[in-house]
């Protein structure tokens, strides 16, 4: 079983034994655990899930309209064929001032980059989409809101901090999604990639999901090893990624578990 599946399963695992069950701001209850962490060492493996289909090439254009666009217009994602984010769309077409749109705002990719290029041991390599001036004026506030990077021994490590983790549809996105982001700046800034570690500080399974995840959780002994990941070598600039640029291999997966999502 890859590690992704193991520690993921986990997690679901024990929500659905000892998770707190309530309401929320969705609407839709919701059993959670607060204080959830995965750790994947990412020169041993790729963590995306092979107990269900994880939307690879989906969860890469996000990444990309968020880190490589930052962008905050929704039509952009759907030109390439993701509508993720539609649920979110104002009249103007955006999502207000989130994501994308707090990267740029304050250069802080550019920031990064420079700064694994000059300064590697600095201790405040830190990107957050958390603007407290800004928050009124998001259609959905940041769930995966800040990175913590440092470089260690020549490997570029990665925190991830999430405040709110829905497990089933968000949750292996986000694992895939930001593997993804630490081997691109890792290979652009000359580094090997390192550890992802993956914290979610309100891990929750939304009651409309228990079943479909109680089906994955029987599929554990079926699950597959992990896939390798391909980037371009070729590609040194990290804005001259395309989604074509990353790629799986080797991406074998039990099949599609159908969540409604929660907005």
């Amino acid at each position: 079983m890859s590690q992704a599946d193991k520690q993921y399963l986990q997690i679901v695992k024990d929500i659905l034994d000892h998770g707190y069950y309530a309401n929320n701001r969705t609407g839709v209850p919701a059993y959670k655990l607060p204080q959830q962490v995965m750790r994947f060492d990412l020169e041993k493996e790729f963590p995306i899930l092979t107990t269900k289909f994880v939307a690879f090439k989906t969860a890469v254009k996000e990444l990309l309209w968020i880190w490589q666009l930052q962008s905050n217009d929704v039509h952009k994602l759907q030109d390439m064929g993701v509508k993720v984010w539609n649920e979110w769309m104002r009249p103007d077409g955006t999502i207000g001032k989130a994501y994308g749109y707090q990267i740029a705002k304050f250069h802080q990719l550019d920031t990064l980059l420079a700064t694994l290029k000059d300064n590697p041991q600095s201790r405040r390599m830190i990107v957050t989409l958390w603007n407290v001036e800004d928050l009124p004026d998001m259609a959905l506030q940041p769930c995966a809101y800040e990175t913590l990077w440092d470089v260690t021994d020549g490997r570029l490590n990665c925190t991830l901090v999430q405040r709110s983790g829905d497990m089933g549809l968000g949750i292996p996105f986000n694992m895939a999604q930001y593997a993804v982001l630490i081997h691109l700046i890792a290979q652009v800034s000359g580094f090997r990639p390192g550890t992802f570690m993956h914290v979610i500080n309100n891990a929750h399974i939304y009651e409309n999901h228990v079943e479909a995840l109680k089906t994955q959780l029987e599929r554990a002994e079926q699950a597959k090893t992990a896939p390798s990941l391909w980037i371009n070598p070729e590609v040194t600039d990290f804005y001259q990624f395309k989604p074509e640029d990353i790629r799986l291999e080797g991406y074998e997966h039990l099949g599609k578990l159908s969540m409604e999502v929660a907005v």
